[in-house]
């Protein structure tokens, strides 16, 4: 097949990050890391933190670190794995770099399990198993992202990391002073629950019960994404918070429309409380990447390959995916330009064309293209065979569906 030279560039540079995802950092945490290009402008960035779950068969067993989780839709439960997946989002580009499968410690759940039951019958604490150690196979998600985190500095040590955030799961002091330490002192951002204490004045109360009677909350306007302006409810204050044993810079907020608050905390008590809140709203940027990932670039279809290898290499396959779309021509000249990137939807459509029309230019090169088509029909065939469906009951006994006639007295008296 002839190939241009816009395509040949396209496919080195390509053969160039499958080389850099070949280092595959093995550790404690083991994570996959693209090598960044040192491109302009992709010197310092905002790291984000969450977790994706992916359902998978009830009755697997060897897809890597699969367990029992509450499925959303159905209210049931289903074995699914678990993802930790940082995100480095910048000034031009939102990239995937690392990543890790969560799975709880099965002793720890048992025990747990066991626990509620025997309280629950009345057992006295003194009288029950003692809660046993963590394995250190199952680290917590918290530890994980700890991980990435240090991974990221070892791999990336040229970007500045200008923040870090994270949801509530990631508010404890803990998580918040090490990621601040680890970054180099930048701010990290996450919730605090509206039941946690706070000390103010010498009396400790719930964040919700300060913000409520005390620190009320007035209307601002804040910036979505260095977007679109919306109007929120916002007050803030720099307050000890008790599980921290220290002071945080706390913020209660309410978007438009809303009916509670969601309760901000930070570490650098000297940023502005409209800049926490415009670098908090960055995180939204990881959803839009699961909802990409999952539907677009295979992780929702592919990476059920067997044991811890075979998962990992589907994973960072799907990941690649994203970093080379990047890579597109058209995806570049955007960026490049300082415009608004493309969707992943919509350059992957427009990638399957583009490889469509390279096809038929090929084949009218050819002297006869009547008959290379035709050979390439028959290596069609052996390629992708249709299998037969068990789905249909063509060719099966259905059953007997219908009364017998000497059971029909069984139906009276």
């Amino acid at each position: 097949m002839a190939t241009t030279n816009g395509s040949t560039a396209i496919r080195d540079k390509i053969l160039a990050s499958l080389a850099r995802y070949r280092a595959l950092r093995i550790g404690k945490f083991p994570c996959a890391f693209w090598r960044l290009s040192a491109r302009p402008g992709l010197t310092a960035g905002v790291l984000a933190f969450d977790e994706s779950d992916r359902a998978r068969s009830k009755s697997t067993k060897r897809i890597y670190k699969v367990y029992k989780q509450k499925h959303k839709g159905s209210g049931g439960y289903v074995n699914g794995q678990t993802i930790v997946l940082l995100l480095l989002v910048t000034s031009s580009i939102t990239v995937p770099v690392g990543f890790f499968f969560y799975m709880p410690d099965p002793a720890l759940k048992q025990w747990d399990k066991e626990d509620k039951r025997l309280k629950k019958s009345g057992i006295a604490k003194k009288d029950r198993p003692i809660k046993p150690e963590r394995d250190s196979a199952y680290p917590t998600k918290t530890e994980i992202a700890l991980g990435l985190l240090k991974e990221f500095k070892v791999a990336h040590s040229l970007i500045k990391i200008k923040g870090v955030l994270a949801d509530a799961l990631y508010g404890e002091k803990a998580f918040m002073d090490e990621a601040a330490k680890e970054s180099g002192g930048s701010q990290v951002i996450s919730q605090l629950r509206k039941n946690q204490n706070i000390e103010y004045r010498g009396r400790i109360r719930s964040v919700e019960s300060y913000f409520n009677s005390i620190n009320k909350g007035i209307d601002q306007i804040i910036r979505v994404r260095g977007g679109k302006e919306i109007k929120v409810t916002v007050s803030s204050a720099r307050l000890k918070v008790s599980s921290h044993s220290k002071k945080r810079f706390v913020i209660a907020l309410k978007y438009d429309g809303e009916n509670d608050y969601r309760y901000l905390v930070a570490t650098d008590l000297t940023w502005r409380t409209q800049d926490i809140i415009q670098a908090y709203t960055l995180r939204w940027l990881i959803e839009v990447f699961f909802e990409d990932w999952k539907l677009y670039e295979g992780w929702g279809r592919e990476a059920k390959q067997l044991d811890e290898e075979g998962s990992s290499r589907g994973l960072i396959l799907s990941l690649l995916f994203d970093h080379c779309l990047l890579l597109h021509p058209e995806q570049i000249a955007r960026i490049e330009s300082k415009l608004p990137a493309y969707t992943v939807g919509s350059l992957q459509r427009k990638s399957q064309m583009d490889v469509l029309l390279e096809f038929i230019t090929s084949l009218l090169e050819f002297p006869d293209p009547g008959d290379k088509l035709k050979e390439l029909g028959e290596l069609i065939k052996d390629v992708f065979q249709l299998m037969p469906s068990g789905k249909h009951m063509i060719g099966r006994y259905l059953g007997r569906l219908g009364p017998t006639a000497s059971l029909k007295y069984c139906s009276t008296g």
